[in-house]
């Protein structure tokens, strides 16, 4: 991993320095930048673990928690610094590894669905007596928000979304379907060169910085060394999930206080890459997405980041802090 890491540094910094991930399915390696905890449970007839933090609020707390849900290319760790700004403010935040994914148990006989991520986040959440929270989740997490926030409305404070996926139903628009076999056979071809390709395309609009780097080493030292392939399957069937799963016609429906945080230079489109030419340049626009489903939102709150792709909170954190405490201070009302 280290010389996958000096390939994608760049050329001013020190690969000798850098502090990189062992190769582990688990992210046994990788820091995390607050404790990490275990929430052992059964579902689906198994055992299983799902890793997350716990941040207690700093200085005077308001009352409220925050659950923090990642993507699919993503991790706990990847909030951390909407954690801290969170925690500032006063708030608790729940940041789980859904199970599946970086710390957590990847089962190989489960039936992923983001109505069952949803059903675990809340036994997680019920085992820690927390019967109400602000749900914000990015990319995939904040579809799985929307299916959360769509079960479990009395036990959902607010709503945040960081450019979300569910926003389209992709099949709808022309995307051909694959299986799940196929889906596998794409995940084993993933490296580090192809991340960081994807990433500086979708995530970042074209625009790298060496803070990056270590995000791309977190993801690909999954797909590396024993495990890698449980990884990869896990991976084909949550991709299974979320193209099979939409989530847009049903928007309409949530009644909680909702805030949407969006980069417009977004693209994303799960399974884009087998769409035509004309069905790609249609879908992933989140410019014009994102408007949209606000608008369908009851009392919807969106902010755009016109500079910004898919992912905001890491790409320029202090303005998307800004936003995000500034957000639900006004959605909410003081306790």
């Amino acid at each position: 991993m280290r010389f996958l890491r000096c390939l994608l540094s760049a050329a001013a910094l020190s690969c000798a320095a850098a502090n990189v991930a062992a190769a582990s399915p688990m992210l046994d390696d990788f820091e995390y930048p607050y404790p990490v905890k275990r929430f052992a449970f059964t579902s689906q007839q198994q055992p299983l673990s799902m890793a997350y933090m716990d941040v207690a609020p700093e200085g005077q707390p308001n009352g409220r928690t925050v659950v923090a849900m990642h993507g699919k290319n993503f991790c706990a760790a990847t909030w951390e610094s909407a954690i801290r700004a969170l925690a500032k403010a006063g708030y608790r935040v729940i940041a789980p590894d859904q199970i599946g994914f970086c710390k957590s148990s990847k089962p190989q006989a489960y039936q992923f669905g983001l109505h069952q991520l949803a059903a675990n986040t809340n036994a997680l959440l019920k085992s820690l007596g927390i019967d109400k929270a602000i749900i914000m989740g990015h990319s995939m997490g904040g579809m799985l928000a929307f299916r959360y926030t769509l079960m479990y409305p009395e036990a959902t404070e607010a709503l945040v979304t960081v450019n979300p996926l569910g926003l389209e139903d992709w099949k709808a628009e022309g995307v051909p379907v694959t299986t799940v076999d196929e889906l596998y056979a794409g995940e084993q071809k993933t490296t580090a060169q192809s991340i960081k390709a994807y990433q500086l395309d979708t995530y970042y609009a074209g625009v790298w910085k060496p803070e990056y780097d270590r995000w791309v080493d977190m993801q690909a030292s999954m797909y590396q060394g024993e495990g890698k392939q449980a990884v990869a399957w896990d991976q084909a069937l949550t991709s299974d999930m979320v193209f099979m799963q939409p989530v847009v016609y049903e928007l309409p429906e949530i009644k909680v206080p909702t805030l949407m945080l969006i980069g417009a230079l977004d693209n994303t489109a799960i399974g884009k890459n087998r769409a035509t030419d004309a069905v790609k340049k249609r879908i992933g626009n989140y410019k014009e997405l994102a408007p949209k489903i606000a608008a369908q939102i009851p009392g919807a709150s969106l902010v755009m980041f016109p500079d910004l792709g898919h992912s905001p909170q890491v790409s320029a954190p202090d303005r998307f802090n800004d936003a995000l405490i500034a957000g639900l201070a006004k959605a909410l009302p003081p306790k």
